[in-house]
């Protein structure tokens, strides 16, 4: 969009037709490029308008509004289908999780970026043929692929929302680094919204309890049971029409706390020498230990995500690259880990799951720390950066599709 609004600077009407497209997006492009159009008188008054802060919150359109409460009604009664139709909720939950809300979401954005038949047509039949095939996958005691199949189905329909949200397949870099802010915003918003349901939930029951009256079971099987859901949902119908509200603050989280991440891994990498632990021996350290991977590289993303949307970079890009250059130093103790585990015992579902899954983050995270140095060295600019991240995000969704879909079959249900 940052494109679309240099061509157009002098034709109001065309920037208010893209304003009003996409509100969020169009901000965030606009005030990204704001530092090079200052002096234009348009570019001037469009920067006034965006940055005025009203002192209350946007509710949108009654429309919008209508839609989202049925999105949340519907993920709630998704929710509470093994109740409703005598469901075993081992067996429901774990294989549907994903979808009670993902779907609810690709929904919205689908209507909200007004998206093509045929492009809403994939969305739904990707998600109805993936609600189908792990639906009747055999019901295996202690299944590895399934448990795989499973986790990595959320990541998948998590992929499915991203289309959604971009709208396109490629060419849309900007767009998917977009995506990655409103993960991170939605995940500040949700979960100040789960505190303060949290809250509530302890004052109701305690104050009902006080009368006589023992409330939890029902409040649990429905409140919350609708609430849970509904929570993400309504979440990102407030960061997209009031971006204000958490605008700020994810910025401040992730200058916050990509320094105390990169302290804590080199403290950490110290500390595994006096353990007597090493995760080429311990599977479940080997597990911690990739877990801690794929968080560092997360925020690693989203702070790249937030900073290209600051004129001022200079110690922050420091921080990041050493925290990459960490990162890429944990991902080989992993990735040596895994390859001598399957050098002694053979391959697994498990172990080529994350074989796959650690390769691919290792790659990626080198094609970014080489960016975030070209950066430093003044060759590129951030969005260099940007575009190693976009770039790769495909990649991580035909991973996913590989170990959700052919590991069941290529390991026979082990």
């Amino acid at each position: 969009m940052k494109e679309e609004i240099r061509i157009h600077l002098n034709d109001p009407g065309h920037l208010e037709k893209l304003y009003r497209t996409n509100k969020v997006h169009f901000k965030r492009s606009f005030l990204a490029l704001y530092p090079e159009l200052k002096g234009n008188s348009l570019a001037d008054f469009w920067n006034a308008r965006l940055n005025y802060e009203s002192d209350q919150i946007n509710w949108g359109t009654n429309r919008e509004l209508v839609v989202v409460l049925i999105a949340c009604l519907l993920a709630g009664l998704i929710a509470k289908l093994p109740a409703l139709l005598s469901i075993d909720e081992d067996f429901f939950y774990p294989r549907n999780i994903g979808f009670i809300i993902f779907p609810a979401l690709a929904a919205y954005f689908a209507w909200k970026n007004k998206l093509s038949r045929s492009k809403i047509a994939f969305i739904v039949g990707t998600t109805f043929l993936s609600l189908l095939f792990i639906n009747f996958l055999p019901d295996v005691n202690k299944s590895d692929t399934l448990l795989l199949s499973c986790v990595h189905l959320l990541l998948f329909l998590w992929s499915i929302l991203g289309f959604a949200f971009v709208g396109e397949i490629r060419n849309k870099d900007e767009k998917r680094l977009s995506y990655l802010k409103y993960n991170g915003d939605l995940i500040v918003m949700t979960t100040l919204m789960f505190i303060a349901g949290g809250i509530m939930t302890g004052l109701t029951i305690g104050l009902f309890s006080l009368i006589g009256f023992q409330i939890e079971e029902f409040y649990f099987e429905n409140v919350v049971l609708f609430g849970l859901p509904a929570a993400p949902i309504f979440g990102t119908y407030l960061t997209q029409t009031n971006p204000q509200l958490v605008g700020r603050v994810s910025p401040v989280i992730a200058r916050i706390f990509s320094p105390l991440v990169l302290v804590m891994l080199l403290i950490y990498l110290v500390a595994i020498d006096y353990s007597g632990k090493d995760p080429y021996n311990d599977r479940e350290f080997l597990l911690i230990f990739n877990g801690l991977l794929i968080g560092v590289m997360a925020i690693i993303f989203f702070s790249v995500a937030e900073t290209a949307n600051s004129t001022k970079h200079g110690i922050e890009l420091w921080v990041i690259f050493l925290l990459s250059v960490v990162t890429i130093l944990v991902n080989g103790i992993a990735l040596s880990a895994i390859l001598f585990r399957i050098t002694e015992w053979g391959i697994t579902p498990n172990r080529a799951a994350v074989l796959g899954g650690n390769v691919l983050i290792l790659i990626n995270l080198i094609l970014v720390t080489v960016q975030l140095f070209r950066v430093l060295l003044k060759k590129v600019d951030l969005s260099a950066v940007g575009k190693a991240i976009a770039f790769y995000l495909p990649i991580y969704c035909l991973w996913t599709m590989i170990v959700t879909f052919l590991f069941p079959l290529l390991f026979g249900f082990k």
